[in-house]
């Protein structure tokens, strides 16, 4: 009759196999370059930090945009004054975790390609801007962690709100 279980020799083969696998993780682990560069956790964390600060730069490059179609077009300005708010709100939630940074006094003029007259080519191109950047934040959604994710969908289905609404506003206003 055969002996069943475990036998010494093959609890001696098994630990020699675990100890060998030991050696061979511990001979093979460790960074390829000597530590010289970060960590994958703080290349994410420096990724993620990057994102963040183009979409509140790109943000507040909107809100310029707002606020120069308003100036050039007075009779607009009661319509894009709630839609201008909402990007300067998204432009402070993505740069929730950088430290505060003075705002300048007046923003830069953006050219417009629309004539300096004609309010309706003017919020078409407001409304295409809109919605350009709302479809860069879908696209990089799709590469981040889930927390910006969020933000980034959400913002960019606002920028998509945005767009429609500049749209139906850009059909009553007045050339």
């Amino acid at each position: 009759m055969r002996r069943t279980g475990t036998t010494r020799r093959s609890a001696l083969t098994a630990s020699g196999a675990l100890a060998l696998g030991a050696v061979l993780t511990g001979c093979g682990g460790g960074d390829p370059d000597g530590g010289r560069t970060a960590p994958a956790g703080a290349r994410a964390a420096s990724a993620r930090a990057a994102l963040r600060a183009s979409a509140a730069r790109s943000s507040l490059a909107l809100a310029a945009r707002y606020a120069q179609v308003a100036a050039d077009h007075p009779a607009t300005a009661a319509g894009l004054a709630p839609l201008q708010e909402a990007v300067r709100a998204h432009a402070a939630a993505f740069s929730a975790d950088a430290p505060p940074r003075p705002e300048p006094t007046a923003p830069s003029p953006v050219p417009s390609a629309a004539p300096a007259g004609d309010a309706k080519a003017a919020l078409r191109e407001l409304a295409a801007e809109e919605r350009r950047v709302a479809g860069e934040r879908a696209e990089a959604l799709l590469t981040t962690e889930p927390e910006l994710a969020r933000l980034l969908a959400s913002v960019a289905a606002a920028g998509a709100v945005h767009a429609y609404l500049l749209t139906g506003l850009a059909e009553e206003a007045t050339a």
